[in-house]
Formats: structure tokens, C-alpha cells, sequence
């Protein structure tokens, strides 16, 4: 049975850090491909920041670029994304999204930025 679990979201205010941390079990976490999508209110998902399965490549939308980061430790099975500086707009429910034989999802976790 395939998890995705995310965790670390919250409340904070803007200017703060949180770090989000997505652990998977039941496929093979180090050949997928990872990636962090969010959904604001009323809003689309929208791709974040993506891992390639090595951790050696990685990507990240315009809005996020020099203030997130991600990364994965595969002997943990785990991906991260670090996210300094918050703004407001980054306020949504974060998904972490695992690309392997199928497409995975985890269930979402909300990070609120307060003004």
C-alpha cells in the first residue's frame, strides 16, 4: 500500500520559515521522482518544487526560487522542503507528489503566512 505522508505545516508569520517533510513507504521512494505542488484558496494546484530520483537536479517555480528548497534523503525515504522568507501568497495546502510506476499523492497539509 502505497503513503505519502506529509508534515511540519503550520502557522506562522510572514518572514518565517517552516520546513515541510514528506515520508513515502510502499514503492521504490529513491528511483521516483518527487515534488511538492500547492493549492491556494480558490486557486489551482500549482507546482512548487521537483526532485529528480538522485537528488542531483532540481526545479522550482519563479515564485519560490532563492526562498525554498528541496531536497530528499533516500535511505530515509523522505523529501523536504525548506521555505524561508514567507510571504501571504505562499498560503495553501502544500501536496507532496511522488512519480514512480504511478503518479502518488499525499493527503495535503495547510501552511497559513500571516501578514
Amino acid at each position: 500500500q502505497v503513503q505519502l505522508v506529509e508534515s511540519g505545516g503550520g502557522l506562522v508569520e510572514a518572514g518565517g520559515s517552516l520546513r515541510l517533510t514528506c515520508t513515502g513507504s510502499g514503492f521504490t521512494f529513491a528511483r521516483a521522482g518527487m515534488k511538492w505542488y500547492r493549492q491556494p484558496p480558490g486557486q489551482e494546484r500549482e507546482l512548487v518544487a521537483s526532485i529528480s530520483p538522485s537528488g542531483g537536479s532540481t526545479r522550482y517555480a519563479d515564485s519560490v526560487k532563492g526562498r525554498f528548497t528541496i531536497s530528499r534523503d533516500n535511505d530515509e525515504n523522505t523529501m523536504y522542503l525548506q521555505m524561508n522568507s514567507l510571504k501571504p501568497e505562499d498560503t495553501a495546502v502544500y501536496f507532496c507528489n511522488a512519480v514512480a510506476l504511478q503518479i502518488y499523492w499525499g493527503q495535503g497539509i495547510q501552511v497559513t503566512v500571516s501578514s
